[in-house]
């Protein structure tokens, strides 16, 4: 049954959702109204790919963390379902933070969720415990497990933290659960925890799958554990990141940690450590196996360090990624957006061999809502000395792409569609040197940009601050290029929302 918290949070989304309508991508999803953060309880459940969020409808500030709730079936459109969960309880009083789902034998839908509840240090000092939760369900509605938490402080190894345990990561081999959840070590790095269940409910600790050892940041926060392409992946989302090089940022970061995994004796051997994302706007990471086999992620299009830029009286904060599919090559992860998407595609516009070697726009090139696809190569034999893609561009604003061959560095800018605020507007990252040819694939939606290197080697996300009527795209060089180019715009359902349906 429903409580009053988490039926008065359905009743204020249902009311209040349609005011935020006009303010939607058109294809990525964000919350019926309010705040969102990290993805949940991403999975496929009786016909339909479902998708759970950090949510609070009351204000585009995080609050009290709630348990959004959507599904599709093709990633592109969703339904709003009613929130899942609201923190009414003694043991999530203070949220119900994030978590997964799993089909269960019987056919229930589990929720694996870290609820927090305040407590008070002998010191006088307030923090905040975590434990590890469950509500069962049939896809709309769940209940709390009376026995809740079903993981807590006296189920932590020797050494971890009672404060820093959450995100757990639930999947089922056979007839077993494992979980993988986060936890802070003795030293004040992060560490994840491996725990295994016969039900759910009776859970034993596993071991370390990996440790941070204060490299690569410090708690890590939101794991995902899966093979792919025979190996394994194991996704972080590390707090208090120290920039190396170019390949990691200070702050929150994204980092793909691939190798080998003994089932038998739960070991995990990382080979190959690198960035998931190279843009401004991406962290908390969450990925699923669709019927068919592939493996897809989401994460949110957000970041922590720019949630106070807030456009005056908007109705909704945060959205996710457009959902891609992994692969692994080469020792790295290969990331591109689902294949759905082109079952929406019209109004191709395509180019071929065109010769640049100065600033350009090319007919049929402009928009705010489309998937755009464009490869440079050298004209002749001299390499050029920079390329640059522009989009979201009028007289005053733009945000570009720059490639420079010699160096082989990718740059994205948005300082001039970033608004008004003192935040990280531009960064650089490496790519394979491939003799000055670069492809570069661009999904634009409105204020959103997902950019994807050569077929998906690398990518980056971020979000624009300027106007949604600025839509010309412009190429430049410095140096003779060749460009193809195909773009295509997006027919999407009416209202050009991408969301269908409404609360129930």
């Amino acid at each position: 049954m429903s409580s009053e918290l988490l039926q008065r949070a359905r009743d204020f989304e249902r009311q209040y959702m349609g005011y935020a309508d006009a303010e939607r991508p058109a294809y990525h999803l964000t919350a019926p109204v309010g705040w969102m953060n990290d993805p949940n309880g991403f999975c496929y459940y009786k016909g339909y790919y479902h998708l759970f969020f950090q949510y609070h409808p009351y204000s585009t500030q995080w609050g009290p963390m709630h348990w959004g709730h959507a599904r599709t079936k093709d990633f592109v459109t969703w339904e709003y379902l009613p929130a899942a969960l609201a923190p009414d309880m003694p043991y999530d009083a203070n949220g119900c933070f994030s978590g997964s789902a799993v089909e269960m034998p019987d056919g229930r839908h589990l929720l694996l969720y870290t609820g927090v509840n305040q407590t008070r240090r002998v010191d006088g000092v307030e923090e905040m415990l975590q434990s590890q939760c469950i509500a069962i369900g049939d896809g709309i509605n769940y209940e709390k497990y009376e026995h809740n938490p079903v993981l807590d402080i006296s189920d932590l190894p020797e050494g971890a933290s009672e404060i820093d345990f959450r995100d757990p990561k639930i999947w089922r081999e056979g007839d077993t659960y494992y979980a993988v959840i986060s936890n802070r070590s003795s030293d004040g790095s992060g560490f994840i925890l491996l725990y295994e269940s016969e039900d759910a409910m009776h859970w034993h600790y596993d071991g370390v799958i990996d440790e941070c050892k204060n490299l690569y940041g410090r708690m890590w926060e939101c794991p995902d554990f899966f093979p792919l392409d025979e190996k394994q992946v194991l996704l972080v989302s590390p707090m208090e990141m120290i920039p190396t090089g170019l390949e990691f940022h200070a702050g929150y970061g994204t980092v793909a940690l691939i190798g080998t995994y003994d089932r038998e004796s739960h070991k995990f051997r990382r080979e190959e450590v690198h960035a998931i994302d190279y843009g401004l706007d991406f962290y908390a990471t969450q990925t699923m196996e669709t019927p068919d086999g592939r493996r897809i992620m989401v994460a949110w299009m957000q970041n922590w360090a720019t949630t106070r830029c807030e456009t005056p009286g908007a109705h909704l904060y945060g959205a996710m990624t457009f959902p891609r599919e992994l692969a692994v090559r080469d020792g790295r992860l290969i990331q591109n957006p689902v294949r759905e998407l082109e079952r929406y595609y019209t109004n191709h516009v395509q180019y071929r061999n065109v010769v640049i070697d100065r600033e350009c726009n090319l007919n049929g090139i402009r928009g705010r809502v489309l998937d755009l696809t464009v490869s440079v190569k050298p004209s002749g034999n001299k390499v050029y000395r920079w390329f640059k893609l522009t989009v979201a561009q009028d007289g005053e604003h733009g945000a570009y792409i720059c490639y420079h061959p010699d160096t082989g560095i990718v740059r994205i800018d948005r300082s001039r569609c970033g608004g008004r605020f003192d935040i990280v507007h531009f960064r650089e990252f490496q790519v394979s040197s491939r003799g000055g040819e670069i492809k570069l694939r661009i999904l634009l939606d409105g204020k959103l940009v997902e950019l994807f290197v050569n077929d998906g080697e690398q990518a980056a996300s971020f979000q624009l601050y300027g106007p949604d009527t600025a839509e010309a795209i412009s190429f430049e060089s410095r140096g003779c290029v060749v460009l193809n180019v195909d773009k295509y715009d997006l027919d999407l359902p009416a209202g050009g929302h991408g969301q269908i349906g409404s609360v129930c």
